[in-house]
């Protein structure tokens, strides 16, 4: 029901500020989603995913309670750009159909409420490398300098600056993001910055609501 909804994809690139503009844009009202939660639940046992993804790529990917250790299930695929297409190709048909079915639950309650168009956000790391992006009305992408991003990373993962480096290297940059970005926000400031930009952003979003 695509009239009741303003459907807003976020991205970005490692350690870009995504989850926080996440944050802020749900204060402000936005209805927002993660699909990396949804990644989550879609590997669990019973999960959509779960047995697919076992019998791709073996038991060694299970933790003692038969959960699938993500940690183990990314050290199958890092540096292997095949196996993290095999994997993409095995969870993200889910993770999608999670969302649309999220969205049409959007649509169906505006439309009993008949008030304004939901603003409604999915947040997701490689819309545009898979070419998602194209599903939704608006794009906004997260950037930062990448001294910035390799200090935030090494901060909260405990991964060396070099491992972090390489990590950076197998993505997209971020420059070439920007040409498919309706919205840019630079999240190298402070969070205050930040969130004024992002206030910013969301006034415009309301006014591509109406």
């Amino acid at each position: 029901m695509p009239n009741w909804i303003l459907k807003v994809g976020l991205t970005g690139g490692l350690a870009t500020g995504k989850t926080h503009v996440a944050g802020a844009l749900a204060r402000l009202g936005c209805r927002v989603l993660s699909a990396d939660e949804l990644g989550h639940q879609v590997l669990l046992p019973g999960g959509e995913a779960y047995d697919d993804v076992i019998r791709e790529f073996g038991p060694a990917i299970l933790g003692p309670d038969g959960r699938i250790d993500r940690r183990l299930l990314a050290a199958e695929v890092f540096g292997r750009p095949e196996r993290l297409e095999k994997l993409n190709s095995l969870v993200h048909p889910h993770v999608i159909h999670r969302e649309e079915q999220w969205l049409e639950t959007l649509g169906r309650e505006a439309l009993a409420a008949a008030g304004p168009r939901v603003i409604a956000v999915i947040d997701a790391a490689i819309l545009i490398e898979t070419g998602s992006f194209r599903r939704f009305d608006r794009l906004i992408l997260t950037v930062c300098s990448e001294e910035t991003q390799i200090r935030r990373h090494v901060e909260r993962s405990g991964e060396s600056e070099a491992e972090t480096r390489a990590r950076l290297a197998r993505q997209m940059p971020l420059e070439a993001k920007r040409r498919y970005a309706d919205y840019v926000i630079d999240t190298s400031g402070s969070r205050e910055d930040t969130d004024h930009l992002v206030e910013e952003v969301f006034r415009k979003l309301q006014q591509d609501a109406i």
